[in-house]
């Protein structure tokens, strides 16, 4: 019975981890101000306000990548790690909400802005973290559920055994080419 979640799950969760990943870094809120007359804006990245955020996106995008070179249920645990940095990730973006537009009144005032009236919002930039951090933590935990189900890759990638090292002796040499192994490879 062969498996129809692996490729869309892969595919989603590496997506959906790169572009929360992506969004991290970008700026989330903006606050607009006045200084005589004259407009100044400001505006903060996710890495200001969350940096925890960036980190464990990372986290849950190396997951992916461990995920597919693991077989069997040794991929579960690792699956475990990426859902725990996603759902931080979406922990540390939700929670900075508010200080994201209070940061934001922060720099536009550092850059100038005087007066009571500011104009503050969240850019796209700070959903597209959301939502997509929320799309990791869901591939994440159908992977917990079905990775050990996946197929793996093959055994050409797999490091050589002890027993397949090259011949030591000259007369391990010719054991060895009597079996027809070249003991050169």
């Amino acid at each position: 019975m062969r498996d129809r979640t692996f490729g869309r799950t892969v595919l989603g969760g590496l997506g959906a981890a790169t572009l929360t990943a992506v969004a991290a870094a970008q700026p989330w809120a903006e606050a607009d101000g006045d200084n005589a007359g004259v407009s100044v804006t400001a505006a903060v990245d996710g890495t200001d306000v969350a940096p925890l955020a960036l980190a464990l996106a990372l986290v849950a995008l190396a997951a992916w990548g461990v995920l597919l070179v693991l077989r069997g249920r040794a991929r579960r645990p690792v699956a475990l790690v990426g859902a725990l940095a996603a759902a931080g990730v979406l922990v540390a973006v939700v929670g900075a909400f508010g200080t994201a537009q209070d940061a934001a009144v922060d720099a536009v005032l550092g850059d100038g802005a005087t007066g009571d009236t500011f104009t503050t919002s969240l850019t796209g930039w700070y959903w597209t973290a959301v939502i997509a951090a929320a799309a990791s933590l869901a591939a994440l935990l159908v992977a917990v559920a079905r990775a050990p189900h996946w197929p793996s890759m093959g055994s050409r990638y797999d490091a050589p055994s002890a027993r397949e090292t090259a011949p030591s002796t000259s007369e391990d040499m010719w054991r060895a080419l009597d079996d027809g192994h070249d003991p050169t490879a």
